[in-house]
Protein backbone atom coordinates (compact mmCIF):
# COMPACT_ATOMS: atom_id res chain seq x y z
CA UNK A 1 0.00 0.00 0.00
CA UNK A 2 1.46 2.83 -0.86
CA UNK A 3 0.78 6.36 1.12
CA UNK A 4 1.55 9.97 1.67
CA UNK A 5 1.14 12.87 0.39
CA UNK A 6 2.48 15.73 -1.49
CA UNK A 7 2.04 19.93 -1.07
CA UNK A 8 0.35 21.59 -3.51
CA UNK A 9 1.10 25.48 -4.73
CA UNK A 10 -0.73 26.82 -1.80
CA UNK A 11 1.39 24.43 0.61
CA UNK A 12 -1.81 22.58 1.52
CA UNK A 13 -1.41 18.63 1.85
CA UNK A 14 -3.16 16.79 -0.76
CA UNK A 15 -3.74 13.27 0.66
CA UNK A 16 -2.77 10.60 -2.37
CA UNK A 17 -4.70 7.88 -3.78
CA UNK A 18 -4.18 4.71 -1.38
CA UNK A 19 -2.74 1.73 -3.92
CA UNK A 20 -4.22 -1.64 -2.71
CA UNK A 21 -1.44 -4.39 -2.94
CA UNK A 22 -3.57 -7.19 -0.57
CA UNK A 23 -0.77 -7.26 2.03
CA UNK A 24 -0.33 -3.26 3.30
CA UNK A 25 -3.32 -2.12 4.16
CA UNK A 26 -3.72 -0.22 7.59
CA UNK A 27 -6.33 0.14 9.75
CA UNK A 28 -5.63 4.34 9.45
CA UNK A 29 -6.14 3.62 5.66
CA UNK A 30 -9.24 1.90 5.99
CA UNK A 31 -11.04 4.70 7.89
CA UNK A 32 -9.49 7.39 5.70
CA UNK A 33 -10.94 5.75 2.89
CA UNK A 34 -14.49 4.99 4.68
CA UNK A 35 -14.77 8.06 6.44
CA UNK A 36 -12.67 10.73 4.60
CA UNK A 37 -13.18 9.28 1.66
CA UNK A 38 -9.42 9.18 0.24
CA UNK A 39 -9.68 8.06 -3.25
CA UNK A 40 -8.16 3.87 -3.95
CA UNK A 41 -5.88 2.09 -6.89
CA UNK A 42 -5.14 -1.32 -7.64
CA UNK A 43 -1.35 -1.16 -7.45
CA UNK A 44 0.38 -2.32 -10.38
CA UNK A 45 2.05 -5.12 -8.92
CA UNK A 46 -0.72 -6.77 -7.48
CA UNK A 47 -2.57 -5.76 -10.72
CA UNK A 48 -0.18 -8.63 -12.40
CA UNK A 49 -0.53 -11.36 -9.64
CA UNK A 50 -4.22 -10.40 -10.15
CA UNK A 51 -4.09 -11.41 -13.97
CA UNK A 52 -1.66 -14.78 -13.31
CA UNK A 53 -4.20 -15.81 -10.89
CA UNK A 54 -7.38 -15.40 -13.18
CA UNK A 55 -5.18 -17.31 -15.82
CA UNK A 56 -5.18 -19.89 -14.24
CA UNK A 57 -9.11 -19.66 -13.76
CA UNK A 58 -9.88 -19.28 -17.36
CA UNK A 59 -7.97 -22.25 -18.39
CA UNK A 60 -9.41 -24.15 -16.02
CA UNK A 61 -12.91 -23.31 -17.98
CA UNK A 62 -11.37 -23.47 -21.33
CA UNK A 63 -10.09 -27.00 -20.30
CA UNK A 64 -13.91 -27.85 -19.07
CA UNK A 65 -12.21 -29.09 -16.24
CA UNK A 66 -14.07 -29.49 -12.75
CA UNK A 67 -13.59 -26.93 -10.25
CA UNK A 68 -15.55 -26.52 -6.89
CA UNK A 69 -17.36 -22.83 -7.58
CA UNK A 70 -15.87 -22.24 -11.36
CA UNK A 71 -17.52 -25.32 -13.09
CA UNK A 72 -19.98 -26.44 -10.16
CA UNK A 73 -22.23 -25.29 -8.10
CA UNK A 74 -21.45 -23.78 -4.09
CA UNK A 75 -22.45 -25.68 -0.87
CA UNK A 76 -24.13 -28.50 -0.81
CA UNK A 77 -24.48 -27.87 -4.50
CA UNK A 78 -21.13 -28.62 -5.02
CA UNK A 79 -21.54 -31.95 -6.86
CA UNK A 80 -23.49 -30.13 -9.62
CA UNK A 81 -21.89 -29.49 -12.92
CA UNK A 82 -21.65 -25.88 -14.25
CA UNK A 83 -21.06 -25.71 -17.77
CA UNK A 84 -20.97 -23.25 -21.18
CA UNK A 85 -23.33 -20.08 -20.63
CA UNK A 86 -24.33 -21.58 -17.49
CA UNK A 87 -21.35 -20.64 -15.76
CA UNK A 88 -21.99 -16.55 -16.45
CA UNK A 89 -25.50 -17.47 -15.25
CA UNK A 90 -24.37 -19.02 -12.38
CA UNK A 91 -22.50 -16.01 -11.09
CA UNK A 92 -25.70 -14.12 -11.39
CA UNK A 93 -28.23 -16.79 -9.27
CA UNK A 94 -25.27 -16.77 -7.24
CA UNK A 95 -25.38 -12.84 -5.87
CA UNK A 96 -29.38 -12.35 -6.26
CA UNK A 97 -29.63 -15.92 -3.96
CA UNK A 98 -27.30 -14.53 -1.67
CA UNK A 99 -28.87 -11.11 -1.56
CA UNK A 100 -30.85 -11.62 1.52
CA UNK A 101 -30.05 -9.50 4.32
CA UNK A 102 -32.69 -7.86 6.94
CA UNK A 103 -32.47 -5.20 9.56
CA UNK A 104 -31.30 -1.84 9.64
CA UNK A 105 -28.79 -1.07 6.76
CA UNK A 106 -25.05 -0.44 7.48
CA UNK A 107 -23.92 3.01 7.66
CA UNK A 108 -22.15 4.24 5.10
CA UNK A 109 -18.77 4.32 6.31
CA UNK A 110 -18.73 0.72 6.86
CA UNK A 111 -20.17 -0.14 3.66
CA UNK A 112 -16.96 1.43 2.72
CA UNK A 113 -14.48 0.06 4.63
CA UNK A 114 -16.23 -3.48 3.54
CA UNK A 115 -15.56 -2.58 -0.18
CA UNK A 116 -12.14 -1.32 0.50
CA UNK A 117 -11.40 -4.52 2.67
CA UNK A 118 -12.90 -6.65 0.16
CA UNK A 119 -11.49 -4.56 -2.89
CA UNK A 120 -7.63 -5.49 -1.05
CA UNK A 121 -8.13 -9.09 -0.22
CA UNK A 122 -8.86 -9.90 -3.85
CA UNK A 123 -5.69 -8.09 -4.86
CA UNK A 124 -3.80 -10.10 -3.03
CA UNK A 125 -4.08 -12.62 -5.96
CA UNK A 126 -5.76 -15.66 -4.70
CA UNK A 127 -9.18 -15.02 -5.45
CA UNK A 128 -8.62 -15.58 -9.50
CA UNK A 129 -11.54 -12.70 -10.04
CA UNK A 130 -10.40 -10.08 -13.33
CA UNK A 131 -8.59 -6.82 -12.59
CA UNK A 132 -12.07 -5.71 -13.30
CA UNK A 133 -13.84 -6.58 -10.53
CA UNK A 134 -11.17 -4.58 -8.04
CA UNK A 135 -11.02 -1.78 -10.19
CA UNK A 136 -15.22 -1.59 -10.27
CA UNK A 137 -15.13 -1.76 -6.69
CA UNK A 138 -12.41 1.02 -6.45
CA UNK A 139 -14.62 2.94 -9.08
CA UNK A 140 -17.85 2.79 -6.96
CA UNK A 141 -15.75 4.06 -3.75
CA UNK A 142 -13.70 6.97 -5.57
CA UNK A 143 -17.03 8.28 -7.21
CA UNK A 144 -19.24 7.68 -3.95
CA UNK A 145 -21.53 4.91 -5.26
CA UNK A 146 -22.24 3.13 -1.54
CA UNK A 147 -24.85 -0.41 -1.74
CA UNK A 148 -27.16 -0.17 0.53
CA UNK A 149 -26.13 -3.62 2.99
CA UNK A 150 -28.56 -4.91 5.42
CA UNK A 151 -26.65 -5.49 8.65
CA UNK A 152 -28.33 -8.58 9.47
CA UNK A 153 -28.73 -12.36 7.77
CA UNK A 154 -25.00 -13.42 8.12
CA UNK A 155 -23.93 -16.26 10.46
CA UNK A 156 -19.71 -15.64 9.76
CA UNK A 157 -19.02 -18.54 7.71
CA UNK A 158 -18.52 -18.84 4.49
CA UNK A 159 -17.79 -15.45 5.88
CA UNK A 160 -20.59 -12.29 5.55
CA UNK A 161 -22.02 -13.94 2.41
CA UNK A 162 -25.45 -12.20 2.63
CA UNK A 163 -23.53 -8.39 3.26
CA UNK A 164 -21.42 -9.34 0.79
CA UNK A 165 -23.88 -10.30 -1.84
CA UNK A 166 -25.75 -6.97 -1.38
CA UNK A 167 -22.11 -5.32 -2.38
CA UNK A 168 -21.97 -7.56 -5.22
CA UNK A 169 -25.49 -7.01 -6.49
CA UNK A 170 -24.98 -3.28 -6.87
CA UNK A 171 -21.56 -4.04 -8.48
CA UNK A 172 -23.76 -5.47 -11.03
CA UNK A 173 -26.36 -3.02 -11.58
CA UNK A 174 -28.99 -4.37 -9.33
CA UNK A 175 -30.05 -3.89 -5.68
CA UNK A 176 -29.98 -0.55 -4.05
CA UNK A 177 -27.64 2.52 -3.37
CA UNK A 178 -27.43 5.70 -1.11
CA UNK A 179 -27.98 8.81 -2.92
CA UNK A 180 -25.78 11.71 -1.66
CA UNK A 181 -28.68 13.11 0.31
CA UNK A 182 -29.41 9.36 2.10
CA UNK A 183 -31.92 7.65 0.42
CA UNK A 184 -32.37 4.71 -1.35
CA UNK A 185 -32.02 4.43 -5.26
CA UNK A 186 -31.74 1.64 -7.56
CA UNK A 187 -28.18 1.21 -8.09
CA UNK A 188 -28.16 0.83 -11.59
CA UNK A 189 -29.44 4.49 -11.20
CA UNK A 190 -26.77 5.00 -8.91
CA UNK A 191 -24.29 3.49 -11.55
CA UNK A 192 -25.61 5.50 -14.32
CA UNK A 193 -24.96 8.72 -12.68
CA UNK A 194 -21.60 7.93 -11.67
CA UNK A 195 -20.83 6.91 -15.47
CA UNK A 196 -20.09 3.24 -14.21
CA UNK A 197 -20.62 0.41 -15.87
CA UNK A 198 -21.86 -2.37 -14.69
CA UNK A 199 -19.99 -5.45 -14.14
CA UNK A 200 -20.85 -8.74 -15.94
CA UNK A 201 -19.14 -11.69 -13.97
CA UNK A 202 -17.55 -14.44 -15.28
CA UNK A 203 -16.62 -17.88 -13.84
CA UNK A 204 -15.78 -17.73 -10.11
CA UNK A 205 -15.96 -13.82 -9.67
CA UNK A 206 -19.47 -14.17 -7.85
CA UNK A 207 -18.25 -16.70 -5.04
CA UNK A 208 -15.52 -14.44 -4.70
CA UNK A 209 -17.05 -11.28 -4.18
CA UNK A 210 -19.91 -12.83 -1.44
CA UNK A 211 -17.32 -15.37 0.38
CA UNK A 212 -15.15 -13.47 2.98
CA UNK A 213 -15.22 -11.98 6.43
CA UNK A 214 -14.93 -8.41 5.25
CA UNK A 215 -18.25 -6.61 6.87
CA UNK A 216 -17.97 -8.28 10.27
CA UNK A 217 -13.86 -6.98 9.92
CA UNK A 218 -15.21 -3.45 8.21
CA UNK A 219 -17.65 -3.10 11.57
CA UNK A 220 -14.81 -4.14 14.06
CA UNK A 221 -12.16 -1.79 12.47
CA UNK A 222 -14.11 1.20 12.80
CA UNK A 223 -15.20 0.33 15.97
CA UNK A 224 -11.28 -0.49 17.21
CA UNK A 225 -9.80 2.19 16.04
CA UNK A 226 -12.63 4.42 18.05
CA UNK A 227 -12.23 2.26 21.35
CA UNK A 228 -8.11 3.12 20.76
CA UNK A 229 -9.83 6.99 21.39
CA UNK A 230 -12.13 5.98 24.06
CA UNK A 231 -9.50 4.56 26.23
CA UNK A 232 -6.97 7.71 25.68
CA UNK A 233 -10.11 9.50 26.74
CA UNK A 234 -10.61 7.61 29.85
CA UNK A 235 -7.17 7.82 31.26
CA UNK A 236 -7.85 11.79 31.34
CA UNK A 237 -11.27 11.79 32.38
CA UNK A 238 -10.33 9.19 35.09
CA UNK A 239 -7.51 11.68 36.04
CA UNK A 240 -9.72 14.51 36.28
CA UNK A 241 -12.10 12.84 38.68
CA UNK A 242 -9.76 11.55 40.96
CA UNK A 243 -8.09 14.72 41.32
CA UNK A 244 -11.89 16.51 42.17
CA UNK A 245 -12.32 13.22 44.59
CA UNK A 246 -8.81 14.44 46.34
CA UNK A 247 -7.10 11.20 45.34
CA UNK A 248 -3.80 9.65 45.34
CA UNK A 249 -1.51 9.60 42.68
CA UNK A 250 0.58 7.07 44.83
CA UNK A 251 -0.70 4.07 43.05
CA UNK A 252 0.65 5.33 40.18
CA UNK A 253 4.07 4.97 40.84
CA UNK A 254 6.65 3.39 38.30
CA UNK A 255 8.09 1.36 40.54
CA UNK A 256 4.93 -0.59 41.08
CA UNK A 257 3.81 -0.95 37.82
CA UNK A 258 7.29 -2.14 36.87
CA UNK A 259 6.96 -4.55 39.31
CA UNK A 260 3.66 -6.01 37.41
CA UNK A 261 5.17 -5.52 33.39
CA UNK A 262 1.90 -5.35 31.44
CA UNK A 263 2.31 -2.59 28.49
CA UNK A 264 -0.99 -1.35 29.08
CA UNK A 265 -1.08 -0.83 32.97
CA UNK A 266 2.42 1.11 32.43
CA UNK A 267 1.06 3.25 29.69
CA UNK A 268 -1.73 4.12 31.70
CA UNK A 269 0.20 4.31 34.78
CA UNK A 270 2.83 7.14 33.51
CA UNK A 271 -0.50 8.74 31.56
CA UNK A 272 -1.62 9.38 35.01
CA UNK A 273 1.17 10.59 36.48
CA UNK A 274 1.41 12.97 33.82
CA UNK A 275 -1.93 13.97 33.86
CA UNK A 276 -1.65 14.68 37.44
CA UNK A 277 1.52 16.49 37.61
CA UNK A 278 1.48 20.10 39.04
CA UNK A 279 -1.59 19.61 40.53
CA UNK A 280 -2.53 22.63 43.39
CA UNK A 281 -5.43 20.07 44.06
CA UNK A 282 -3.30 17.10 44.79
CA UNK A 283 -0.53 19.30 47.02
CA UNK A 284 -3.18 20.50 49.32
CA UNK A 285 -4.05 17.35 50.58
CA UNK A 286 0.03 15.49 50.12
CA UNK A 287 0.00 14.98 53.94
CA UNK A 288 -3.44 13.51 54.69
CA UNK A 289 -4.06 10.62 56.41
CA UNK A 290 -5.83 8.46 53.77
CA UNK A 291 -3.88 5.68 53.00
CA UNK A 292 -5.06 4.66 49.77
CA UNK A 293 -8.02 4.69 47.62
CA UNK A 294 -11.01 2.56 46.11
CA UNK A 295 -10.41 0.15 43.57
CA UNK A 296 -11.96 2.67 40.85
CA UNK A 297 -9.38 5.00 41.52
CA UNK A 298 -6.48 3.06 42.95
CA UNK A 299 -6.73 0.62 39.52
CA UNK A 300 -7.28 2.60 36.98
CA UNK A 301 -3.95 1.83 35.51
CA UNK A 302 -4.68 -2.49 35.80
CA UNK A 303 -7.98 -2.05 34.67
CA UNK A 304 -7.44 0.47 31.39
CA UNK A 305 -4.30 -0.94 30.65
CA UNK A 306 -5.94 -4.39 30.32
CA UNK A 307 -8.36 -2.95 27.96
CA UNK A 308 -5.24 -1.74 26.52
CA UNK A 309 -3.72 -4.93 26.05
CA UNK A 310 -6.89 -6.19 24.68
CA UNK A 311 -7.01 -3.54 21.91
CA UNK A 312 -3.64 -4.15 21.01
CA UNK A 313 -4.36 -8.13 20.23
CA UNK A 314 -7.47 -7.27 18.11
CA UNK A 315 -5.60 -4.97 16.09
CA UNK A 316 -3.04 -7.51 15.19
CA UNK A 317 -5.76 -9.64 14.61
CA UNK A 318 -7.64 -6.79 12.43
CA UNK A 319 -4.36 -6.07 10.36
CA UNK A 320 -3.78 -9.50 9.89
CA UNK A 321 -7.12 -10.77 8.41
CA UNK A 322 -7.34 -7.02 6.05
CA UNK A 323 -4.43 -8.42 4.68
CA UNK A 324 -5.69 -12.03 3.84
CA UNK A 325 -7.12 -14.21 1.56
CA UNK A 326 -10.57 -15.28 2.75
CA UNK A 327 -12.35 -16.66 -0.01
CA UNK A 328 -12.60 -19.90 -1.24
CA UNK A 329 -11.45 -21.99 -3.38
CA UNK A 330 -7.99 -19.64 -3.59
CA UNK A 331 -5.77 -19.74 -6.48
CA UNK A 332 -1.81 -20.49 -6.59
CA UNK A 333 -0.40 -19.50 -9.34
CA UNK A 334 2.86 -22.09 -10.38
CA UNK A 335 3.82 -21.15 -13.87
CA UNK A 336 2.16 -17.66 -14.81
CA UNK A 337 3.60 -18.69 -18.53
CA UNK A 338 1.69 -21.60 -18.44
CA UNK A 339 -1.31 -20.53 -16.99
CA UNK A 340 -0.75 -23.50 -14.27
CA UNK A 341 -1.85 -23.49 -10.54
CA UNK A 342 -3.44 -25.45 -7.93
CA UNK A 343 -7.15 -24.30 -7.00
CA UNK A 344 -7.85 -25.68 -3.18
CA UNK A 345 -10.52 -25.95 -1.18
CA UNK A 346 -10.42 -24.38 2.40
CA UNK A 347 -11.84 -22.56 4.87
CA UNK A 348 -10.09 -19.19 5.21
CA UNK A 349 -13.80 -17.75 4.98
CA UNK A 350 -14.54 -18.88 8.38
CA UNK A 351 -15.19 -15.83 10.85
CA UNK A 352 -13.63 -17.28 14.30
CA UNK A 353 -10.24 -15.28 14.59
CA UNK A 354 -12.31 -12.24 13.90
CA UNK A 355 -15.44 -13.05 16.04
CA UNK A 356 -13.46 -14.17 18.96
CA UNK A 357 -11.72 -10.70 18.78
CA UNK A 358 -14.97 -8.40 18.16
CA UNK A 359 -16.47 -10.54 21.41
CA UNK A 360 -12.88 -9.72 23.01
CA UNK A 361 -13.73 -6.44 22.62
CA UNK A 362 -16.94 -5.57 24.02
CA UNK A 363 -15.89 -7.13 27.09
CA UNK A 364 -13.12 -5.11 27.47
CA UNK A 365 -15.00 -2.12 26.87
CA UNK A 366 -17.60 -3.17 29.36
CA UNK A 367 -15.41 -2.99 32.04
CA UNK A 368 -14.03 0.76 30.52
CA UNK A 369 -17.49 1.90 31.07
CA UNK A 370 -17.95 -0.26 34.36
CA UNK A 371 -14.65 1.64 36.06
CA UNK A 372 -16.64 4.79 35.08
CA UNK A 373 -19.83 4.45 36.18
CA UNK A 374 -18.26 3.37 40.01
CA UNK A 375 -16.23 6.68 39.97
CA UNK A 376 -19.50 8.65 38.62
CA UNK A 377 -20.97 7.19 41.92
CA UNK A 378 -18.07 8.30 43.79
CA UNK A 379 -18.36 11.94 42.60
CA UNK A 380 -21.82 11.84 43.14
CA UNK A 381 -22.88 9.99 46.31
CA UNK A 382 -22.42 12.06 49.59
CA UNK A 383 -21.19 9.49 51.59
CA UNK A 384 -17.88 8.95 49.28
CA UNK A 385 -17.21 12.25 47.50
CA UNK A 386 -15.10 13.85 50.50
CA UNK A 387 -16.95 16.62 50.75
CA UNK A 388 -17.92 17.55 47.30
CA UNK A 389 -21.99 18.51 47.08
CA UNK A 390 -24.86 15.55 47.21
CA UNK A 391 -24.77 15.25 43.88
CA UNK A 392 -23.14 17.62 42.93
CA UNK A 393 -25.86 20.15 43.13
CA UNK A 394 -25.75 23.90 44.25
CA UNK A 395 -28.46 23.70 46.60
CA UNK A 396 -28.53 19.87 46.75
CA UNK A 397 -32.47 19.41 47.25
CA UNK A 398 -34.09 22.13 45.19
CA UNK A 399 -32.05 20.50 42.75
CA UNK A 400 -31.39 16.84 41.76
CA UNK A 401 -28.04 17.68 39.95
CA UNK A 402 -26.53 14.49 38.77
CA UNK A 403 -28.62 11.95 40.31
CA UNK A 404 -29.84 11.09 37.20
CA UNK A 405 -27.16 11.13 34.65
CA UNK A 406 -25.66 7.98 37.07
CA UNK A 407 -28.96 6.48 36.89
CA UNK A 408 -28.37 6.36 32.86
CA UNK A 409 -24.86 5.44 32.94
CA UNK A 410 -25.93 2.39 35.56
CA UNK A 411 -28.65 1.63 32.74
CA UNK A 412 -25.59 1.91 29.72
CA UNK A 413 -23.15 -0.25 31.70
CA UNK A 414 -25.78 -2.81 32.51
CA UNK A 415 -26.86 -2.93 28.94
CA UNK A 416 -23.18 -3.46 28.09
CA UNK A 417 -22.85 -6.47 30.32
CA UNK A 418 -25.67 -8.03 28.47
CA UNK A 419 -23.72 -7.44 25.05
CA UNK A 420 -20.75 -8.52 26.27
CA UNK A 421 -21.80 -12.17 26.44
CA UNK A 422 -19.79 -13.59 23.13
CA UNK A 423 -21.35 -14.44 20.27
CA UNK A 424 -18.81 -16.51 19.14
CA UNK A 425 -19.70 -19.27 21.36
CA UNK A 426 -22.93 -19.93 19.18
CA UNK A 427 -23.06 -22.29 16.55
CA UNK A 428 -26.01 -23.34 14.28
CA UNK A 429 -26.02 -25.93 11.34
CA UNK A 430 -26.50 -24.25 7.89
CA UNK A 431 -26.61 -25.22 4.18
CA UNK A 432 -28.13 -28.93 4.59
CA UNK A 433 -25.64 -29.44 7.29
CA UNK A 434 -22.45 -28.51 4.56
CA UNK A 435 -21.46 -25.86 6.71
CA UNK A 436 -22.35 -27.06 10.12
CA UNK A 437 -19.97 -24.86 12.42
CA UNK A 438 -20.39 -21.05 11.79
CA UNK A 439 -18.68 -18.17 13.89
CA UNK A 440 -21.47 -15.95 14.05
CA UNK A 441 -18.64 -12.79 14.05
CA UNK A 442 -21.21 -10.48 12.26
CA UNK A 443 -23.32 -10.85 15.20
CA UNK A 444 -20.70 -10.00 17.40
CA UNK A 445 -19.29 -6.77 15.28
CA UNK A 446 -22.73 -5.09 15.12
CA UNK A 447 -23.62 -5.74 19.30
CA UNK A 448 -19.72 -4.30 19.50
CA UNK A 449 -21.03 -0.92 17.79
CA UNK A 450 -23.85 0.03 20.22
CA UNK A 451 -20.90 -1.24 23.09
CA UNK A 452 -18.85 1.34 21.38
CA UNK A 453 -21.51 3.88 21.91
CA UNK A 454 -22.18 3.12 25.34
CA UNK A 455 -19.24 3.43 26.52
CA UNK A 456 -18.74 6.38 25.07
CA UNK A 457 -21.52 8.21 26.98
CA UNK A 458 -20.87 6.82 30.32
CA UNK A 459 -17.25 8.48 29.63
CA UNK A 460 -19.14 11.74 28.62
CA UNK A 461 -21.88 11.67 31.81
CA UNK A 462 -18.31 11.08 33.96
CA UNK A 463 -16.55 13.99 31.91
CA UNK A 464 -19.15 16.42 32.74
CA UNK A 465 -19.28 15.23 36.39
CA UNK A 466 -15.67 15.85 36.89
CA UNK A 467 -15.45 19.06 35.45
CA UNK A 468 -18.64 20.02 37.77
CA UNK A 469 -16.60 18.67 40.49
CA UNK A 470 -13.62 20.00 39.88
CA UNK A 471 -14.86 23.69 40.07
CA UNK A 472 -16.47 22.95 43.72
CA UNK A 473 -12.34 22.86 45.10
CA UNK A 474 -11.68 26.35 43.65
CA UNK A 475 -9.17 28.34 44.32
CA UNK A 476 -7.45 25.30 44.15
CA UNK A 477 -6.26 24.26 40.80
CA UNK A 478 -6.05 20.84 38.86
CA UNK A 479 -2.85 20.56 36.65
CA UNK A 480 -2.30 22.53 33.44
CA UNK A 481 -3.25 19.33 31.05
CA UNK A 482 -6.37 18.58 33.31
CA UNK A 483 -7.49 22.06 33.18
CA UNK A 484 -7.23 21.97 29.62
CA UNK A 485 -9.33 19.17 29.24
CA UNK A 486 -11.72 21.13 31.61
CA UNK A 487 -11.68 24.12 29.18
CA UNK A 488 -12.29 21.54 25.85
CA UNK A 489 -15.71 20.43 27.82
CA UNK A 490 -16.86 23.67 29.08
CA UNK A 491 -16.65 24.84 25.48
CA UNK A 492 -19.51 22.69 24.82
CA UNK A 493 -20.81 22.17 27.98
CA UNK A 494 -21.53 25.07 30.70
CA UNK A 495 -21.34 24.88 34.19
CA UNK A 496 -24.64 23.11 35.86
CA UNK A 497 -25.54 25.95 38.52
CA UNK A 498 -28.82 24.72 38.64
CA UNK A 499 -31.15 21.82 37.39
CA UNK A 500 -31.36 21.92 33.60
CA UNK A 501 -32.40 19.39 30.49
CA UNK A 502 -28.96 17.58 30.39
CA UNK A 503 -29.29 15.34 27.57
CA UNK A 504 -28.05 17.97 24.69
CA UNK A 505 -24.71 18.57 26.60
CA UNK A 506 -24.02 14.57 26.97
CA UNK A 507 -24.38 14.06 22.89
CA UNK A 508 -21.79 17.18 22.57
CA UNK A 509 -19.52 16.00 24.92
CA UNK A 510 -19.96 12.14 23.27
CA UNK A 511 -19.06 14.24 19.83
CA UNK A 512 -15.74 15.95 21.61
CA UNK A 513 -14.77 12.80 22.90
CA UNK A 514 -15.13 10.86 19.32
CA UNK A 515 -13.63 13.14 17.81
CA UNK A 516 -10.28 12.92 20.52
CA UNK A 517 -10.18 16.58 21.80
CA UNK A 518 -9.96 15.40 25.16
CA UNK A 519 -7.11 12.68 24.77
CA UNK A 520 -5.32 15.38 23.21
CA UNK A 521 -3.88 17.14 26.07
CA UNK A 522 -2.15 14.05 26.63
CA UNK A 523 0.10 15.14 23.77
Amino acid sequence: MKAGGVTNAEGEIVVQALHIDGSTLTLEAVREVAVKKRSVLLSADARERVRQARAVVDALVAGNKVSYAITTGVGKLSDVRIAGEQIRELQVNLVRSHAVGVGDPLPVAETRAMMLLRANSLSKGHSGVRTEVVDGLCEMLNRGVTPVVPSQGSVGASGDLAPLAHLALALIGEGECWDDKGGRIPSADALKRAQITPLVLEAKEAVSLINGTQAMLAVGTLALLATETLVDTADVIGALTLDALRGTDVAFDARIHQARPHSGQIRTAENLRNLLAGSEIRKSHADCNRVQDAYSLRCIPQVHGAVRDTLAFCREVFATEANSAVDNPLVFVKDPKQAEGDVLSGGNFHGEPVAFALDYLAIALSALAGISERRIERLVNPALSEGLPPFLAAGAGLNSGFMMPQVTAAALVSENKVLAHPASVDSITTSGNKEDYVSMGMTAAIKLRRVVENTRYVLAIEAMASAQAVEFLLPLKTSRKLQAAHAALRAVSPKLEKDRVMYPDFARIAEVIAAGKLCEVMR
